[in-house]
């Protein structure tokens, strides 16, 4: 019979007295666990808050710079303006200059550069000649055809006399425009080294490690006032310079903290001492806050200082539209003092009535999360009078990204209106002298044109009177032709007449739907009347169905009798039988513009003349001023249209004008 037990011991339940280690040693363990964890939390916490600092205070560092280049950047191209405009003298250039160099620390020279790249004013008081380095003359290049300033990539320089030996320079290019013409450059060379030494605080120097690097992680200028830093709390941020790639790098002194070398030892240190550690803990806390608050007051002063002094409106904004900040230059604006402003929705009280739908249509595109950067518009002050300004928009961001309203840059130009008015107006006078001195160069042919109609009027009358002396009755069917033809001598000598006077008679430009063939019949017999001393033969083509534009009509009709006269004059030389002056019309439905070209058969324009051709004061003519071809761009584009030229395939030149047409309710 098989036993049915087996030989393996049997298992005996856990005793009382194990469970009661079991307990105790899990409880230790346990407490041994959040020992543990306990310091290893607080160095986590302790180096996020760190790092979070660090990257805070970078951020404040960052935008301390980026103002105070700003402000520099903002001086320069007013300086620029008024260096374009002429309205310094040398002395009060070279004043200014030393002035900027004063006021910023950073800045080592303000130079002018004529466009040979000649010395034209320096904040030196004895300048030397400028050699630019090949990347300063390729950005000075770049900002010539941008019409935009902009800086060069930093980059050791030794020939500033301002700047310390194998000094890191960077220099700011401002292109210099009167109109179209080029003026030169106005650049300034910054010193990296100062922009930390002037703006990066003590107490943040104390802590930090702060360099200047390039693309690359070049070093171009260290702070280092505490010593290097240790790598362990670090942050980049960027720059925002055109043309320059600038970083700021901060790198803090402090290490990583440790933990306890004795966890036990520790523990105890920290139960018996807990309190008084929380005690010291806190009033350190509390001497730390006051004086990080101090400071914080010290540099919000030293920026309400700056904000304060800048003529550029500032005004802040939330995501409802809500007025948040505004400084005093925007109150100076728009003549509200800032109390008035502050707190309130729109509608503005420095809105006009005229404008409130162009108001709102950007506000409630505000409120749906898109602004135009940049635009012009105008205020309204209190006592009715409207400033024009330009506006520029960006999205106001905080410290964690998020976007909290929007911030805008108010510049008021009315004296730049002014400066346009003024020269439209000297445009004008201009355009009425170049009709004027065409008027006195057609005025000979004028003289034998008229004597022709007058003779025939002579001819006819006498013809009349001599069929009226005689004896007896009188037909009419003698006395009627002589007469009628009379008539049209005398009509077409005073179409003559009102075609001069209404080209050279001075008003203001009216813009109005016009016909190109009515336009060319206004001065069709002036046109004739040149074509037929240089035996040249007008031809139009003009289709029935093209539409009018909107233009002024005088403009337009000196534009086309300085192009058919210089057509004609270029034919002189040329077989008479080729002496064919043309005016073709058309209409291009996809652009909505009229074309007009004359074409002429003459000797052509040679390359280095077309270059400078509608360069002003430059002529091909023994007595020309150079102005014609200026003036008729000039007055094409003040239409909105282009002025062009290129080669006739069966000899001479054609130029070419395009104008919008007119709409239906212009027609009308």
């Amino acid at each position: 019979m098989t036993s049915s037990y087996s030989n393996a011991p049997p298992r005996r339940p856990l005793s009382s007295t194990s469970l009661r280690w079991l307990l105790p040693i899990m409880l230790v363990l346990f407490f041994l666990a959040i020992l543990i964890w306990l310091p290893w939390q607080a160095r986590q916490m302790e180096s996020n808050e760190r790092l979070e600092q660090l990257i805070a205070d970078t951020l404040w560092v960052e935008q301390t710079i980026r103002f105070q280049m700003a402000r520099d950047e903002e001086s320069l191209r007013a300086l620029g303006v008024e260096i374009a405009t002429g309205d310094l003298t040398p002395k009060q250039l070279h004043e200014r200059m030393a002035r900027l160099l004063r006021n910023g620390k950073e800045l080592v020279r303000v130079v002018w550069l004529k466009p040979d790249g000649a010395l034209a004013a320096s904040s030196d008081p004895l300048p030397n000649p400028v050699e630019l380095s090949p990347l300063s003359r390729e950005t000075a290049e770049i900002t010539r055809k941008t019409r935009r300033p902009m800086y060069t990539q930093p980059a050791a320089q030794t020939q500033v006399a301002n700047a310390a030996p194998a000094a890191v320079l960077m220099d700011y290019h401002v292109p210099l425009f009167r109109g179209n013409e080029y003026l030169g450059d106005l650049m300034a060379t910054f010193q990296t080294s100062a922009l930390l030494d002037e703006m990066v605080p003590w107490w943040f120097a104390q802590d930090n490690q702060v360099s200047l690097v390039d693309r690359d992680d070049k070093v171009l200028a260290r702070r280092a006032a505490a010593g290097p830093g240790h790598g362990v709390y670090t942050h980049k941020r960027a720059l925002d310079l055109p043309g320059a790639s600038v970083t700021l790098v901060t790198d803090s002194v402090k290490s990583a903290p440790k933990l306890l070398p004795n966890l036990l030892v520790g523990s105890v240190i920290v139960l018996s001492l807990g309190l008084l550690w929380s005690l010291l803990a806190l009033w350190g806390h509390i001497s730390k806050r006051l004086a990080a608050e101090g400071a914080l007051r010290q540099q919000m002063s030293f920026r309400t200082a700056m904000e304060n002094s800048l003529v550029t409106g500032l005004r802040a904004r939330d995501l409802e539209g809500r007025i948040t900040y505004v400084n005093p230059a925007f109150c100076q604006i728009v003549g509200y003092p800032a109390e008035d402003i502050v707190g309130k929705l729109p509608p503005m009280p420095y809105w006009a009535a005229e404008a409130m739908s162009e108001y709102e249509a950007r506000f409630a595109s505000v409120l749906a999360g898109k602004v135009t950067p940049q635009f012009e518009t105008f205020f309204q002050r209190p006592n009715g009078e409207r400033v024009p300004v330009l506006v520029f928009e960006a999205p106001l961001v905080d410290n964690h990204g998020r976007q909290t309203g929007w911030m805008g840059s108010i510049l008021d130009i009315s004296d730049r209106k002014r400066i346009e008015e003024v020269n439209r107006q000297q445009q004008e006078k201009l355009q009425a002298s170049a009709r004027l001195a065409t008027m006195g160069e057609i005025a000979s042919m004028l003289a034998h044109e008229l004597n022709q109609p007058l003779a025939a009027i002579s001819s006819y009358t006498t013809g009349a009177l001599n069929v009226l002396e005689r004896d007896g009755p009188v037909e009419r069917s003698l006395l009627k032709p002589a007469l009628e033809q009379a008539s049209a001598q005398a009509q077409r000598a005073g179409q003559i007449i009102r075609s001069v006077h209404e080209f050279v008679k001075k008003r203001e430009p009216l813009r109005q739907a016009v016909a190109i063939a009515s336009l060319l019949d206004g001065i069709r017999a002036l046109i004739e009347l040149q074509a037929r001393q240089s035996y040249v033969s007008y031809r139009t083509e003009i289709p029935p169905d093209l539409p009018p534009v909107r233009a002024d009509r005088v403009m337009i009709e000196q534009v086309l009798l300085n192009l058919t006269r210089n057509g004609i004059e270029a034919m002189q030389h040329v077989q008479p039988q080729r002496r064919l002056l043309k005016v073709v019309a058309a209409h291009h439905a996809d652009t909505q513009q009229v074309s007009v070209a004359v074409i002429d058969q003459g000797h052509g324009i040679p390359d280095e003349v077309a270059q400078r051709l509608f360069s002003p004061f430059f002529s091909t003519k023994a007595e020309g001023m150079g102005m014609g071809l200026n003036i008729c761009r000039t007055a094409i584009e003040f239409h909105g249209g282009a002025l062009t030229f290129r080669a006739n395939p069966e000899g001479g030149t054609i130029f070419t004008f395009v104008l919008p047409a007119a709409t239906e309710q212009e027609t009308i």
